[in-house]
């Protein structure tokens, strides 16, 4: 005895189960059956990516929002980066799809901050090489987070990678030049520059002219060289609303 597959949403039964038969006198009413079940698929399947569009929008914001409770200078540093990064990553040509994962590593990229003790994230002085150790380890954890999330799998890697270096000397893999994601590289120029020029209590941000010095300085060793040459700009042209943001003096900066 034998049965026929059958499939109770898809697409290709609804095809098949309503195929007129030639020259049948209910042919045309199977036709416009065709296209009415075709529609009424193509608004389900239109609803569910805009359900999964709209958790993963939400998830992204809770994640957010877990940074600001962990340390409120880390979800408004992130948030500042996501912006910066869209820019730069436009400049670079990055498609759509890229772009979308490039702002989510660059709004989450310190997730893995949260598996870090507060007495070390929180410490006004210099880190020891023990606790600079575990630091080191945000990537990593946030990774471990990001990498469980459907459709974050490239985000993940972006979060994971973004404090390699360009000469290889970074972690936690020692990457080096375009074995590093791009949006990793993007990444690192702009929170290394938004480290610079942010105020904390233990310290001024130091100048603008001074951060992009040094962030010139670094282009090829630390830096992938476009990133820098696309970022600064961007900076400069931004500087009097974000950098009163970051903390610092809009003096300080010209």
């Amino acid at each position: 005895m034998s049965t026929s597959p059958s499939v109770q949403t898809g697409a290709f039964e609804i095809l098949c189960r309503a195929v007129p038969v030639p020259g049948a006198p209910q042919g045309l009413a199977s036709a416009a059956t065709i296209a009415s079940q075709w529609s009424s698929a193509a608004l389900r399947i239109k609803q569910m990516e805009e359900q999964t569009l709209a958790l993963r929008t939400s998830l992204i914001c809770a994640f957010n929002q877990l940074l600001d409770l962990k340390d409120l200078n880390t979800g408004v540093h992130s948030t500042r980066l996501a912006e910066w990064a869209l820019h730069v990553g436009g400049e670079l040509g990055l498609d759509e799809g890229s772009l979308a994962d490039l702002e989510v590593a660059a709004l989450l990229h310190d997730i893995g901050k949260i598996g870090i003790p507060d007495v070390i994230l929180n410490k006004p002085a210099k880190l020891t090489d023990e606790e600079y150790s575990v630091m080191k380890k945000h990537p990593e954890y946030g990774w471990a987070v990001m990498r469980n999330v459907p459709g974050m799998e490239r985000a993940s890697l972006m979060i994971l990678h973004h404090h390699e270096a360009y000469d290889g000397r970074g972690y936690p893999a020692g990457l080096r030049g375009e074995e590093i994601p791009i949006g990793s590289r993007i990444v690192s120029v702009i929170d290394a520059f938004d480290a610079m020029v942010s105020s904390r209590p233990y310290r001024e941000g130091m100048p603008y002219a001074e951060a992009g010095r040094r962030l010139l300085e670094a282009k090829g060793k630390q830096f992938d060289a476009g990133v820098v040459e696309r970022f600064l700009p961007v900076a400069r042209a931004e500087m009097s609303s974000v950098f009163a943001a970051a903390g610092t003096s809009v003096s300080a900066l010209l």
